[in-house]
């Protein structure tokens, strides 16, 4: 199964691309959608979109996760970080794929163990579990992250055990 993580911003969208084959999991592309902080602020929600939206018809995932809305204590940055969100879904559901919604915490706690790890730690974790060469950015790590903790609660569904 390949699916699409996403951690979106109105500065930086990152995103990842993992495929599970079997229990092995693989790193097949992943980067950042860098937005024009001059550019009016639709101009960049439009290019989070297009750009979503062209990374899904070059690798065709099956399934996308996306990172949750989580409470900011500056509600300006709430807002636009609920429309970069916004972009990135509405992408998928123009492309047919999937969504698979995660809090912060989830997907922390099934990459790193821990719920309240910093980035820095969620980013060797990831590293660690795809086998990475080189560390990606934290952005591009954020949305690794968001697919391998999606392929993590897919398995459990699966197998029955667990339903979220």
């Amino acid at each position: 199964m390949l699916v699409l993580g996403v951690d979106p911003g109105s500065r930086v969208t990152g995103y990842g691309l993992v495929e599970k084959k079997g229990s092995e999991m693989t790193c097949v592309h992943f980067g950042q959608i860098r937005l024009q902080p001059k550019s009016p602020f639709h101009a960049r929600i439009h290019k989070i979109f297009q750009d979503i939206a062209a990374i899904m018809d070059q690798w065709s995932p099956e399934e996308m996760a996306i990172e949750d809305v989580f409470y900011a204590k500056n509600i300006k940055t709430a807002l636009k970080l609920g429309h970069a969100r916004g972009a990135a879904l509405i992408a998928a559901t123009e492309c047919r794929v999937p969504i698979f919604e995660y809090t912060p915490l989830e997907i922390k706690k099934s990459v790193v163990g821990y719920g309240r790890a910093a980035k820095d730690q969620v980013r060797a974790m990831v590293q660690v579990i795809l086998k990475l060469k080189t560390q990606p950015d934290l952005d591009a790590s954020d949305a690794l992250a968001a697919a391998i903790c999606h392929l993590n609660w897919s398995r459990f569904e699966e197998l029955g055990s667990f339903k979220r």
